[in-house]
């Protein structure tokens, strides 16, 4: 890989506190026993990847210069990346992680649960509707590598960025603490074992670099042991110095950590 130059600026960030170190009232919640649930940590780390992504994106297409090729390339390619991984988790979350939620909870809270998930649904049918019109404020910046195409594929995540903090708040106040409460573990374990995003090998080694950055010591270990040992050995051998590469490319500065 060959790293490209970029502009810096103000807004690449700086190294960020490590998730050990949160807050107790911001962490993710736990069960009874003090253990975390499984599916409540996947959805946190998977939505605090996608919105760290498209806020970055947001900011670095701004400063972008217009008519780089390889750098608009660089940008819209991420852009697509993080597409593909919120377009997979929310269909996830859609065929199998909320049936199971609601074959498990009680009677008493089916209604609470259905109104959770009616909004949910509305939020995320227009985000994945906005994922489209990123996509093609994408393609239109790369063929006419123009100041106004710029702006509108910038515009463009801002508008995504903003909208999935909203949806993702609201899914964590509403239905991860009902999933935790009422999800059977053993549903979880299938569903993770079934879930599979169609992503190259690159790809997918990118993606555990983007999901281990911001992570807390005991999510890494969690995460890392989840991965099957060919993926496992293949990060630890070449896929967090390639992911190092990766953003440096993207950011013009190495990760946090």
């Amino acid at each position: 890989m060959t790293a490209i130059a970029v502009r810096s600026t103000v807004l690449i960030p700086g190294p960020r506190t490590a998730g050990d170190d949160v807050p107790a009232s911001e962490a993710a919640p736990s069960l009874r026993d003090g253990s975390t649930s499984r599916a409540v940590a996947y959805q946190r780390v998977v939505h605090r990847l996608v919105r760290r992504e498209l806020r970055l994106l947001a900011d670095l297409a701004t400063w972008a210069p217009d008519d780089e090729a390889e750098r608009t390339a660089t940008l819209t390619r991420h852009a697509e990346l993080v597409g593909k991984v919120l377009l997979h988790h929310h269909a996830v979350e859609r065929d199998s992680v909320w049936p199971a939620l609601l074959r498990t909870v009680p009677d008493d809270a089916l209604d609470e649960v259905q109104g959770a998930l009616d909004r949910w649904t509305a939020c995320c049918a227009r985000i994945d509707h906005m994922l489209r019109d990123v996509s093609t404020a994408a393609r239109q910046w790369c063929v006419a590598a123009t100041p106004p195409a710029r702006r509108a594929f910038a515009a463009s995540c801002r508008a995504l960025a903003e909208a999935v903090d909203a949806q993702t708040d609201d899914e964590e106040r509403a239905l991860l603490p009902l999933l935790e409460a009422h999800l059977e573990p053993e549903d979880w374990s299938s569903i993770a074992e079934s879930a599979h995003c169609r992503l190259t090998a690159r790809e997918q080694l990118l993606v555990i670099g983007l999901a281990l950055e911001d992570s807390s010591a005991g999510e890494r270990a969690r995460l890392l042991d989840g991965l099957s040992p060919a993926t496992r050995s293949a990060w630890r051998l070449y896929g967090g110095r390639r992911y190092r590469a990766a953003v440096v490319r993207l950011r013009g500065a190495p990760p946090a950590r």
